[in-house]
């Protein structure tokens, strides 16, 4: 079976690039540029830290919100493998198991030979499993959905002997609070969470526990959660159901935020 812990030698990853889309890009992590962080940017200064003084840690960033898998085949991984760093991380299959209609298991067939490719290319490969989105409003109806695409990204990750990110099981990111306002991308806090836990995976010591308790929090009105529930509904869900009907994504027009290998 995959080992979500495998210890390997801290100073291995000279090189680290990310591949996926929104989650991965970084979206409900704004920086102060304007430009969001993300949990994998976040994961990369842990790796960068493990590096010899003199060393430099070089880091690309390929994701691209809204990118559906066989755009991240097309557009995303050709890149990471002439860039062939050390380590990639690979989140991709999300947004087209969201969409009606589509099957779980030909998702898998499609990640199983992208994977195949990649890791002929580069260092180590180190796959994501999708969220528990009981909780999540748009998407708690596609929870079993999510659950067999998991399953075979777990077996996948068996098969080519690739560390797994194990999303569905971080249960500190089923706190609202490790979500953004528009309640389908993680909060700064949430990436944080993931980024020590993608650290855990490789057998990395981290500066905080990705499962601390969260601070107690006061319970909320019936009235609170209402007008909450249609703040979100006016500013985020009508708009996202807009863009569907118009066949948009929100990634028309952006690129990759890093497409090069370069020193943190």
């Amino acid at each position: 079976m995959a080992d979500d812990s495998t210890t390997r030698d801290k100073n291995a990853f000279g090189s680290y690039a990310a591949i996926g889309d929104s989650f991965t890009e970084g979206v409900g992590d704004p920086g102060p540029d304007g430009t969001f962080v993300g949990w994998a940017d976040r994961f990369a200064v842990l790796l960068g830290d493990r590096m010899p003084e003199h060393d430099a840690f070089r880091y690309a960033n390929l994701a691209v919100r809204g990118r559906l898998l066989d755009q991240i085949v097309t557009e995303q991984i050709p890149r990471a493998k002439e860039l062939a760093p050390d380590l990639v991380t690979i989140c991709a299959g999300g947004n087209d198991i969201i969409r009606p209609g589509t099957d779980p298991d030909d998702v898998a067939e499609r990640f199983e030979s992208a994977i195949a490719d990649l890791s002929s290319a580069v260092g180590t490969v180190m796959v994501a499993t999708g969220f528990d989105t009981r909780d999540v409003p748009l998407l708690k109806h596609l929870r079993g959905k999510i659950a067999t695409y998991n399953g075979h990204v777990r077996a996948i990750a068996d098969r080519y002997g690739c560390p797994v990110l194990d999303l569905w099981s971080l249960r500190s990111v089923q706190d609202r609070r490790a979500w953004d306002d528009d309640r389908l991308h993680l909060s700064p806090e949430g990436h944080t969470r993931v980024a020590l836990r993608a650290a855990q995976v490789l057998g990395l010591e981290v500066p905080a526990d990705p499962e601390q308790a969260w601070p107690p929090q006061a319970p909320r009105g019936t009235l609170e959660v209402r007008k909450d529930d249609m703040h979100w509904a006016k500013e985020y869900l009508v708009p996202w159901i807009g863009r569907r009907l118009r066949g948009e994504s929100s990634g028309d027009h952006v690129e990759a935020k890093r497409p090069d290998l370069l020193p943190l």
